[in-house]
């Protein structure tokens, strides 16, 4: 019996510390965070923030702006694309794209992708069961002066137990109307030395 309940007690002692070394730590969100080597929230902040300060403050955007007689320009913010070689949500980098154009107060930002499709549908939908007087009308949605799309690449450099990972985000705003690009920028800011643990014999 007192032999049963030393195993009992030892499997006891075992789970515990088991159980022990896992938990959860609440960070500060700008709290800068590498664990895998990967892209991550920290890139995103650094690329979106980087491109759309060299973008608003670019000479032919400020031009593009004065010719436009004090107005602000409306821009549609369009597909990132994912030419990587891991998975990247660009979804995340459009919305913070979105955010820092209307937070800079320089430019406005009309809905695109899902978001257009879905403000349609309510429109159309409005059309039937709607009153007329608070029905939203059809075709009078304001139309963007500048888009502005780009893509996520990377390089990657390994040796032995290293890994060199360098991101490239590229983005373009492009005039709507005449295909005239606008402005053309590049981050490649992000470059990351992942060093792996070698196996031992």
């Amino acid at each position: 019996m007192k032999k049963m309940v030393g195993i009992v007690g030892a499997a006891f002692l075992l789970f515990a510390s088991c159980a022990s070394s896992s938990g959860v730590q609440r960070v500060d969100a700008g709290t800068q965070i590498d664990l895998s080597g990967y892209w991550n929230d920290t890139d995103v902040r650094i690329v979106c923030e980087s491109l759309i300060n060299e973008c608003i403050e670019s000479p032919r955007v400020a031009q593009a702006i004065k010719a436009m007689g004090g107005k602000l320009p409306v821009v549609l913010v369009g597909s990132f694309k994912n030419e990587s070689s891991e998975h990247i949500d660009t979804s995340i980098i459009t919305s913070r794209m979105e955010t820092a154009i209307f937070n800079s107060g320089k430019m406005d930002f009309v809905a695109g992708g899902s978001s257009r499709t879905e403000l349609r549908a309510e429109r159309q939908d409005q059309q039937s069961n709607a009153s007329e007087a608070t029905a939203s009308a059809l075709a009078n949605e304001t139309g963007a002066n500048f888009m502005l799309f780009g893509s996520v690449k990377t390089i990657i450099d390994k040796a032995g137990n290293q890994t060199v990972r360098t991101y490239f985000v590229n983005a373009e705003m492009t005039n709507v109307e005449t295909n005239q690009r606008m402005w053309m920028g590049e981050n490649s800011e992000i470059k990351k030395v992942v060093t792996q643990a070698k196996n031992k014999l």
